[in-house]
C-alpha cells in the first residue's frame, strides 16, 4: 500500500515571476514547501536562465495544468547576432561567428517565415526524446543525432527594439511546444549572420499575466502564512479557455462519481470539451453531449 503524500490540501494557482539561475522544478518545489501543499505542478518549463511567468497550480489545480500548457504564451527577448552557440542561448559555445549584421528592414523583412504555422526543429539541448533518452544528455556526451521537425503555430514575430548593432529584441506570440532559442538560431541563419537568445523572458501565459506574479523572494519571505496563500488564484482559471456549464447538486454528485450529469446552461456545442461548475466551483471537466457533460476529470475540492 503506497504512502499518502503529507500536506495540505489546498487547491489552486500561483503565477510565479520565475528569476534567473533556477530550475522550473526548483521553483515548483518551493512553492509546495512554502505553502505545505500535498501536490504541485507547473505549466510550461522556462529554462533556468529565462526569466517570467511560470504559473505553478497546487492540488486539485494541477488536473487543468494542460489547458494552460496548451495555451498561448507571450515573450519578449533578445537575440545577439553575428554568433551561433551549442544550446542556442548565451551559456552555451561559440560554435560560429559572423560580421555580418542585418539592417532593421532585414529583420522585419524575415520574421513572416517564422510566423503562422511552421516546422522547428528543437534545440539539441532540450528534453526532446531521442531514443528513449533526452536530446541535452546525448548533446552533453557528444553524440551525432538529429532531431526531427515539429509543428509550431506562432501567432505574431515582432522587432521592438534594436539597442545596437549586435542586438535585437523581439516579441513573440505561439502555441504549445515552441523554443525560442531555435527561433532566435532560424533567424540569425535565415540573416546570414547566426544568432542566439541572449535574454528571455515570458510575459504572459494564457489567463496569467507577469504584472501578477510573486517573487521567490515573496515567497520566502511569507512562506508558511495566511498572507501567501491571499496570493492564490482559484483553480477555475485554469478552464478559462472552456464553455462553463452549471449544473444542479444532483448533477454535481453524479459528476463527482464519474458518471454523465446533467447541466442547466450552455455556450457548447455537442462534443465540445467544457467544465461543469455548481455555486461556481469546477466540478468536473468532459464533454458536453445533448444536456449532459460526460466528466474525463473530477474536482474533488
Amino acid at each position: 500500500m503506497g504512502r499518502s503524500r503529507k500536506g495540505r490540501d489546498i487547491s489552486g494557482w500561483l503565477v510565479v515571476d520565475k528569476p534567473a539561475g533556477i530550475s522550473s522544478n526548483a521553483v515548483v518545489n518551493k512553492v509546495r514547501w512554502a505553502f505545505n501543499a500535498k501536490k504541485a505542478g507547473h505549466a510550461g518549463t522556462l529554462d533556468p536562465e529565462a526569466t517570467g511567468v511560470l504559473a505553478v497550480a497546487l492540488g486539485e489545480a494541477t488536473k487543468t495544468v494542460p489547458y494552460i500548457t496548451d495555451a498561448l504564451k507571450a515573450y519578449r527577448f533578445t537575440v545577439r547576432l553575428g554568433q551561433a552557440t551549442n544550446t542556442d542561448d548565451a551559456e552555451g559555445e561559440v560554435t560560429d561567428q559572423s560580421d555580418a549584421r542585418p539592417t532593421d528592414a532585414d529583420i522585419i523583412a524575415a520574421l513572416p517565415a517564422l510566423t503562422g504555422d511552421i516546422m522547428q526543429v528543437p534545440p539539441k539541448f532540450s528534453a526532446v526524446k531521442i531514443d528513449g533518452e533526452r536530446a541535452y544528455k546525448l548533446a552533453r556526451d557528444d553524440e551525432d543525432f538529429e532531431i526531427a521537425a515539429r509543428p509550431l503555430y506562432v501567432e505574431s514575430l515582432e522587432l521592438v527594439d534594436r539597442p545596437d548593432a549586435d542586438h535585437v529584441t523581439l516579441d513573440m506570440v505561439c502555441g504549445k511546444g515552441g523554443y525560442v532559442r531555435a527561433i532566435a538560431r532560424d533567424l540569425g541563419a535565415m540573416l546570414g549572420c547566426f544568432g542566439h537568445v541572449r535574454e528571455l523572458r515570458r510575459i504572459w501565459s494564457g489567463p496569467f499575466d507577469v504584472e501578477d506574479g510573486v517573487t521567490m523572494d515573496q515567497i520566502e519571505a511569507l512562506a508558511k502564512s495566511p498572507e501567501l496563500d491571499a496570493f492564490l488564484q482559484p483553480l477555475e482559471v485554469g478552464l478559462a479557455d472552456l464553455p462553463e456549464l452549471r449544473c444542479t447538486a444532483d448533477g454535481a454528485a453524479r459528476l463527482r462519481n464519474g458518471n454523465p450529469g446533467m447541466v442547466l446552461t450552455s455556450d457548447a456545442e455537442y462534443g465540445d470539451e467544457a467544465w461543469a461548475s455548481l455555486d461556481g466551483k469546477a466540478v468536473a471537466v468532459g464533454r458536453y453531449k445533448a444536456g449532459e457533460l460526460h466528466p474525463s476529470r473530477v474536482f474533488l475540492h
